[in-house]
């Protein structure tokens, strides 16, 4: 990018993102490109020592408890003997190698940050999944489930091999502190599972304690870099900060982890997540990442005599209301709004990465302190988390959370709901999406959203998925609705509204409109109202104005963007009239679209 188009966009995030976290990241890329950040992360020599100490409210399940929630244990094991030999389901997907090495001596941490040293994939998250250690709770599920020591040997080999493979501050695991604190989670989570298996050994709790230490240590160099990004960064290393001042109190740095963590873990919810309880990456995996982050972390400052401050809590009750109003009850899945890259923490259930009910039961009996689904095997990561069950359970999470997203819809007569996308920004927005319009029929997503696939990979996967055209709603022009200012920025944000919202007499929207100003450069206002019709179907109606002092007349080029499953489909034209017949597994789903002459 030219200088002076580079200094443009630059004053143009400074205006929309404000001076406060540039400035951080600034001082985050002096001390990466000065080598001061390098300085201060070589490790000690040698690392202070100190014993590790049980996380007190951590329920390790025996073999019945855990059968409890088991519908089939065959998955299960069978992920297991995968994980022992070498090869993970990353993201739910089929086994693939686990990488936990890179070929060659690892360079230090911020020759990777800056470029200078490459893991040779081009998204770096399918290196550090398996970094995060997930697969180690596999492992433990299924000791927990059979007592079987190859379980508990595979752990601590792999763990192994990964801590000689990636030493104190060396290779492309530690290049982020966020990763440095899910794995440590997960490590800590494990070794409590498996700390009367055969295979642990003193010496072996012994190099845990320096590889935990050691992981922390990582955290306070480079939080200025997410307090920058102001979002699941900054909350993930607060979170693992509190978890090291638990595990290892008697850590000469175990008051500081300990201050620092529950400063930023306060701070962070209460300036990323809305009145509302939206979040401020405006993503439904990462919505559901903070919350996971937030279940941990509130029950690790309480083993150490800390509870969240009362706005805290506040904001974390509304994060909890707003997931459950937007959550499928047949499956447990939500819109796949916003970035998604696969992220999760505390996998401790046998349900599937997308369904969300294990940590919105979780996160209700924490936050609201009542069961808002009827028992199942989403139950299990309460039950780890040491959470009680048979609270007050609601008729239905949807409607008990109906006014939380202003624009769920429900057609009662189909029995079916729908999501429009009207938001005010407060934070840089993930994905162009604005009066995105989602529908969902008998458990399937019949109007879709793409979510992400990959940020870091040659085009067209850069992030491209995150663009206006990619979404249900409409493009003016060939444009986004925003500036694209980088793989992960946007900038000239719109102003959105929402104009109508009717609810019928028990509380239910049946109908809703918005509007924004994206295409205001067009000279065009974006309207969109969404109503559920009395013969079940869903009608959409999209109105392009002239934005205030354009005048109108000049011809411009709108297109109407629909993502839907891949059924078998007919398509028909009758005048302006455009039919597209699908056949779903459940019956005949018709889009009509109708363009009338203006």
């Amino acid at each position: 990018m030219p200088i002076l188009d580079r200094l443009a966009v630059n004053l143009k995030a400074l205006a929309e993102l404000g001076p406060a976290p540039l400035m951080l990241y600034g001082r985050y890329q002096l001390g990466l490109r000065s080598g001061y950040l390098r300085r201060k992360t070589l490790p000690p020599d040698p690392f202070p020592t100190a014993k590790l100490h049980p996380l007190t409210f951590l329920s390790i399940p025996t073999r019945d408890e855990l059968l409890a929630f088991q519908q089939d244990d065959t998955a299960l094991l069978e992920s297991a003997g995968d994980i022992a030999g070498g090869r993970d389901r990353l993201f739910g997907s089929t086994p693939r190698p686990l990488s936990l090495t890179v070929s060659g001596p690892p360079a230090h941490w911020t020759a990777y940050a800056r470029g200078q040293a490459h893991t040779g994939e081009d998204d770096i998250k399918l290196v550090w999944e398996g970094g995060r250690f997930g697969w180690a709770l596999t492992l433990a599920r299924a000791y927990c489930l059979t007592n079987d020591e190859r379980h508990a040997e595979a752990f601590w080999n792999l763990t192994e091999r990964f801590l000689e493979g990636n030493p104190p501050y060396h290779g492309p695991h530690w290049e982020s502190a966020q990763e440095a604190a899910m794995r440590m989670i997960s490590l800590l989570v494990a070794f409590q599972a498996f700390e009367d298996a055969r295979a642990t050994t003193n010496a072996r709790k012994e190099s845990l304690a320096l590889a935990v230490a050691a992981h922390a240590g990582r955290i306070p160099p480079t939080l200025v870099y997410a307090r920058a990004q102001n979002n699941n960064h900054l909350l993930s290393e607060a979170v693992g900060l509190l978890t090291a001042g638990a595990v290892l109190p008697d850590h000469p740095d175990a008051p500081d982890w300990k201050a620092q963590g529950w400063r930023w873990f306060n701070r962070g919810l209460q300036a990323q997540i809305a009145g509302d309880g939206s979040y401020i990456q405006q993503s439904a995996n990462y919505h559901r990442l903070m919350l996971q982050i937030s279940l941990w972390g509130t029950a690790a400052a309480r083993s150490q005599g800390l509870e969240a401050e009362s706005e805290t809590q506040s904001r974390l009750a509304a994060a909890t209301r707003w997931a459950l109003g937007l959550v499928d009850s047949q499956t447990g899945r939500l819109p796949n709004l916003g970035p998604n890259d696969g992220g999760r923490l505390l996998p401790l259930s046998s349900t599937q990465f997308s369904d969300y009910r294990p940590t919105l039961a979780a996160a209700a009996r924490a936050f609201l302190k009542e069961d808002p689904f009827p028992p199942g095997p989403w139950d299990e990561l309460s039950f780890w988390l040491g959470l009680e069950t048979g609270l007050p359970q609601e008729e239905s999470p949807i409607r008990a959370s109906r006014a939380i997203p202003q624009v769920v819809l429900h057609n009662e007569v189909s029995d079916s709901w729908a999501y429009l996308r009207v938001q005010e920004f407060s934070g840089r927005p993930g994905h162009a999406d604005l009066l995105h319009f989602d529908l969902w029929l008998d458990g399937m997503n019949v109007a879709q959203d793409a979510g992400t696939y990959l940020y870091n990979a040659s085009p067209p996967w850069n992030n491209a998925l995150a663009r206006t055209a990619t979404h249900n709603t409409i493009t003016v022009g060939g444009r986004d609705q925003m500036t694209r200012a980088g793989r992960f920025l946007w900038l000239d944000w719109p102003a959105c509204t929402l104009t109508e919202r009717i609810e019928r007499g028990d509380g239910t929207v049946h109908s809703a409109a918005g509007q924004h100003d994206g295409y205001r450069r067009q000279g065009v206002i974006h309207a969109r109202r969404a109503a559920a019709l009395t013969d079940g179907g869903w009608e959409v109606e999209d109105r392009l104005t002239a934005s205030p002092g354009h005048q109108s007349g000049a011809a411009i080029q709108a297109r109407l963007h629909w993502l839907l499953p891949d059924w078998s489909f007919i398509i028909q034209e009758e005048g302006p009239v455009f039919r597209l017949a699908l056949e779903s597994p459940g019956g005949a789903v018709e889009l009509s679209v109708e363009a009338p002459e203006a």
